[in-house]
């Protein structure tokens, strides 16, 4: 990396210390969310991290379902770098929170470099960056410090060695790639294909340049050998959900865990949730729309002369398109063999909208300047200039500069827990301690407690039907279970699933507040049993018999003892 900043002049030397320290400073702002407050949590990290714990503490999380399944996904790369952590005495939780900066630093410094290929100008280098460093920071990809949050930098790495050809760079991004974020790594097997391929007259030929060819071989070899494991290895969770039987699953539509099917065609190619093309979080801030006037702008060189700087190897953004629509197609076609499809889109895009838009930015503010260069005096021309430079930044960065905590955590999506004395209390219970609930108070609770839930909205991951279908099950049981007026039949199920503590707030045995829980909704029969049950005034054994098995309570929370009550 010193290398490749000496070989820089000084203009273009200072242009990246500025995107870098930019990087650091959406660094800092994550720092500063996540140390806020004692129980605070990024809300992807209550499933990648919790279990991570495990390595910390051995004993902990024991023939916990939950924690051997997210164990059991995580990929390699991932594991052993906060095992790392973990060897230096950091906490997996704490790890999470300071490893943002080095990668937002990182994606910079290659987002930079690769910009600088396709449009060697540093006004437009440093336009681009700033764009991509705030539009990561609106996303909570790399705040979340799970496997997602690698793929920027690691793939950054591979467009920037893709663009000069270096192959043994190129193979190390590529393999490195591929133990935090395989995905992304089919993505650029594809590039490579287009790259080996050229077409003429719709007939495709292999490149005569044999020095392109050699690359791209080479590179499709390695992109394949590293892909082998994950397509010959079996999943102890197998096998992986259909189509049909996802359709047939209200998880899967509005308002369900997964959100997956749209009712429209223009559902799926512009807006939010697991299976769109397009996600509109890409074009965050709102002026990054600009880059869409950039094939506009490069017809028209006289008038927007900058674009005479765009380089051949801007065909680089086009075979990233290429290959993530290609990538995104087969997904659906193979619905969810090759999980989600929006995730060989939605990257790859933030990406390319951030570099079009900064490189139409700087084009438009050149030809601006041009302009007033001839009409006006210099000193009318730099104070147009300065305060046009001014309001693009302040409507590019508006988020930024309405910067409070509360804005923070959405934006980083870090959650606090609200009761601090319950994860106390659970913690100094023993290590096999578990715990029944159908609070959203269960979410928190193996990341703050180390403590096993039996289930939790938050770990309801439907993919893989031999994780999902007996955690669906133990989720109608325990709905069955707590709304019963049925004692013998709480005491079956405690017995069943070992249960140790369990958790009920008397809110959850309202009518008003069992219809408007989404999670519950899901399991239709046994939703419909419960409000049959409490419009017929039927009282729920555990209700009942609450006082009798209290061992703790925190506000509306109440905590009992799970063998009081099979004595009862």
């Amino acid at each position: 990396m010193r290398k490749k900043i000496s070989n820089l002049s000084w203009q273009w030397q200072v242009f990246l210390l500025a995107s870098l320290l930019s990087a650091l400073l959406y660094g800092l702002l994550d720092l500063q969310t996540a140390f806020s407050t004692d129980w605070i949590v990024q809300d992807d990290a209550r499933q990648h991290v919790f279990w991570l714990n495990r390595y910390a503490e051995p004993g902990l999380f024991p023939n916990d379902f939950i924690a051997d399944y997210f164990q059991s996904v995580a990929p390699w790369g991932y594991t052993s770098l906060y095992r790392l952590g973990l060897a230096l005495g950091i906490d997996p939780f704490v790890f999470g929170k300071l490893i943002p900066i080095p990668l937002r630093i990182i994606t910079a410094y290659y987002f930079f470099l690769w910009c600088r290929t396709i449009f060697p100008v540093p006004l437009g280098c440093l336009t681009t960056t700033l764009l991509i460093n705030h539009s990561l920071w609106l996303k909570d990809d790399i705040v979340s410090a799970t496997p997602r949050a690698f793929l920027n930098p690691f793939f950054l790495a591979f467009l920037l060695y893709f663009n000069h050809q270096k192959l043994i760079p190129c193979l190390i991004s590529l393999i490195i790639l591929s133990l935090f974020y395989p995905q992304m790594v089919m993505i650029a097997w594809v590039m490579l294909l287009l790259k080996l391929i050229r077409w003429h007259k719709f007939a495709p030929s292999i490149t005569p340049n044999i020095k392109e060819r050699n690359f791209a071989i080479i590179g499709l070899i390695i992109g394949f050998l590293v892909l082998l494991p994950y397509a010959v290895k079996t999943s102890d969770y197998a096998p992986i959900i259909t189509r049909a039987e996802a359709f047939a699953m209200p998880e899967f539509h509005s308002q369900g865990r997964a959100d997956f099917f749209k009712d429209t065609i223009w559902g799926y190619l512009f807006g939010s949730g697991r299976g769109i093309m397009i996600s509109k979080t890409a074009f965050r801030p709102s002026i990054l729309y600009v880059g869409l006037l950039l094939p506009l702008l490069r017809k028209k060189p006289n008038q927007f002369p900058l674009v005479r700087k765009i380089t051949p190897q801007f065909n680089c953004v086009s075979k990233l398109v290429i290959a993530s629509l290609a990538m995104y197609l087969l997904a659906q076609l193979v619905l969810f063999k090759l999980h989600l499809p929006s995730r060989y889109t939605s990257h790859s895009l933030r990406i390319m909208v951030n570099l079009c838009g900064g490189i139409a930015i700087a084009i438009i503010l050149d030809s601006c300047w041009r302009y007033w260069q001839k009409k006006h005096s210099p000193q009318k021309s730099k104070l147009f200039i300065s305060v046009t430079v001014i309001a693009v930044i302040l409507f590019s960065h508006s988020s930024f500069f309405d910067y409070s905590l509360t804005r923070a955590y959405k934006i980083t999506g870090y959650e606090i827990g609200r009761h601090p004395k319950l994860y106390e209390y659970l913690k100094q219970q023993p290590k096999d301690t578990v715990i029944a609930s159908l609070t959203k108070e269960t979410n928190y609770l193996p990341s703050f407690s180390k403590r096993s839930v039996l289930v939790s909205s938050e770990y309801a991951v439907p993919y893989q039907l031999g994780y999902y279908k007996p955690f669906a099950d133990k989720v109608k049981a325990l709905i069955t279970a707590q709304y019963s007026p049925d004692l013998n039949l709480v005491k079956t199920f405690i017995q069943q699933h070992h249960i140790t503590h369990w958790i009920i707030e008397d809110r959850s045995f309202n009518l008003d507040f069992v219809t408007k829980n989404r999670w519950i909704k899901q399991y239709r029969e046994e939703y419909n049993r419960v409000v049959y049950d409490l419009k017929n005034n039927q009282t729920s054994a555990l209700l009942k018999n609450k006082d009798l098995c209290t061992t703790f309570i925190s506000d509306e929370l109440t905590v009992m003892d799970a063998k009081c009550i099979l004595k009862l």
